[in-house]
């Protein structure tokens, strides 16, 4: 007697359920005909109930109603790779998902309907969750040395009441980590007030800070409190603090020697309870030593010194900050993009942000508006991010993985002045893990090996 022949139906229901990711079959009226078993797992959905129904019901996904990417490809013709959504499962829980789709053709090459295999991303979401939160600050995201040692202090300068002054070029995200400050002290139930110094003329800053009287000048009908007023028991952050004028610089170190405030108009002093943080993009040391700013006031504001590192100097933050700008982009704009694609990746590495994080940020966001789903690729840059032969680098090509490393080693070993122990140290490996990587890149040392410096 002859072996028993598998019925054709049986052995496709056997290679579909051995396959990991959810896979399930449509006619053309969008019925389901085939639903594997990792698609009964992912969904909460048994086979029998997912039958014959059509796909939306069972899915319930994002994008079924105005962008099904079947729909697309019976459409088109042209598979979809790469898609996300989210589904919501028996249970009522949301699952992000990642999609492939393709078409059904009969044995006579006629188009039967479409399948469409999805990934659950549920623990890649969660591992990005916990990731974040393990570099993240208040809303600052960072995980180089530069960034954690600003992260360790930044409670203890909280918890005092000393004037802080942060430096940092434009872009570097100097607010935020004033709220960051103010949200940890004791004044956090108090306002937090922002001026930006540079933005205004001296006569109107004066009144802006320090308010004025009625009847002060021409147009003064009514009294007008000033920041200070409004930050009392709380903190203000004085941006830029670096441009204001000479005699603006009187009247500020006045308020921070006596705590009070003139109101123009005004004619006795008003104490003011206000912890002062100021920024600036200036080397303030040095318009001190150009007499452009007084020694005086200098010292009353630098009592605490935060200096912020241009993007450039801590590349290995680049691609933390662009999973949280993707998760903050898909919220803001109701998108399921994914991510940033190896290429676009690297591309993002090599970069020199003269903007720093705010350029980086404008960068995500305009490539978010160009990309319809899936991932961001490189052709969802900006225009000077696309590499084209002929500019940039030879080629135009993106940088690889080992370029990327080489670079940033290169960096921090110019910043150490070629010290080894220093450099191993500000990227958390063992010197000789150092050393090999290296000879393996064929990077150049600085001529000066920096072991006079101390360690």
């Amino acid at each position: 007697m002859g072996a028993k022949q598998d019925n054709p139906c049986e052995r496709e229901a056997t290679i579909l359920d051995s396959i990991n990711e959810g896979v399930f079959t449509v006619d053309r009226e969008w019925r389901i005909t085939a639903f594997n078993r990792a698609a009964e797992r992912i969904t909460g959905v048994s086979r029998e109930q997912a039958m014959g129904r059509p796909c939306s019901e069972v899915f319930r996904a994002s994008i079924c109603e105005r962008n099904c990417a079947l729909r697309q490809t019976i459409a088109s013709g042209k598979p979809v790779l790469g898609a996300t959504a989210h589904i919501v499962n028996q249970q009522g829980g949301r699952i992000p998902i990642r999609i492939a789709t393709a078409l059904l053709k009969n044995r006579g090459g006629e188009v039967v309907g479409g399948v469409e295999t999805f990934q659950d991303l549920s623990r890649v979401e969660r591992l990005q969750k916990e990731l974040a939160a393990r570099y993240s600050f208040e809303d600052i995201i960072g995980r180089s040395p530069a960034m954690t040692r600003l992260f360790e202090i930044l409670p203890q300068v909280a918890e005092s009441s000393s004037t802080v002054l942060i430096e940092g070029p434009s872009g570097t995200g100097k607010e935020l980590f004033a709220r960051a400050i103010h949200h940890l002290s004791p004044r956090a139930r108090k306002p937090f007030v922002a001026v930006n110094c540079a933005a205004l003329p001296d006569t109107l800053l004066e009144s802006e800070l320090f308010g004025f009287k009625a009847g002060a000048f021409t147009d003064a009908k009514r009294d007008k409190p000033g920041r200070f007023a409004l930050a009392d028991g709380g903190t203000i952050f004085l941006d830029e603090i670096g441009d204001i004028s000479p005699a603006m610089q009187v009247r500020l170190l006045r308020v921070l020697q006596e705590r009070v405030i003139e109101p123009l108009g005004g004619v006795k002093p008003v104490p003011v309870n206000v912890r002062v943080i100021a920024a600036t993009n200036r080397n303030l040391a040095e318009r001190v030593r150009d007499g452009d700013f007084r020694e005086d006031l200098f010292y009353r504001i630098r009592v605490v010194h935060l200096d912020l590192p241009p993007l450039a100097q801590r590349r290995e933050d680049i691609p933390l900050l662009v999973d949280h700008l993707v998760v903050k982009f898909n919220q803001l704009q109701g998108k399921d993009i994914a991510g940033v694609s190896d290429e676009v990746l690297a591309r993002l590495m090599e970069h020199d942000y003269p903007g720093n994080v705010r350029e980086l940020e404008n960068i995500v966001e305009q490539a978010f508006v160009l990309c319809r789903g899936g991932m961001i690729e490189i052709n969802h840059l900006p225009p000077e991010l696309r590499p084209q032969t002929g500019q940039g680098r030879p080629g135009g090509k993106p940088m690889s993985l080992d370029s990327i490393e080489r670079l940033t080693i290169a960096e921090t070993l110019q910043r150490h002045r070629g010290n080894r122990q220093l450099t191993a140290r500000e990227l958390g490996i063992n010197p000789s893990t150092l050393y090999r990587k290296i000879r393996q890149l064929g990077i150049a040392t600085p001529e000066a090996d920096g072991r006079g410096r101390r360690q």
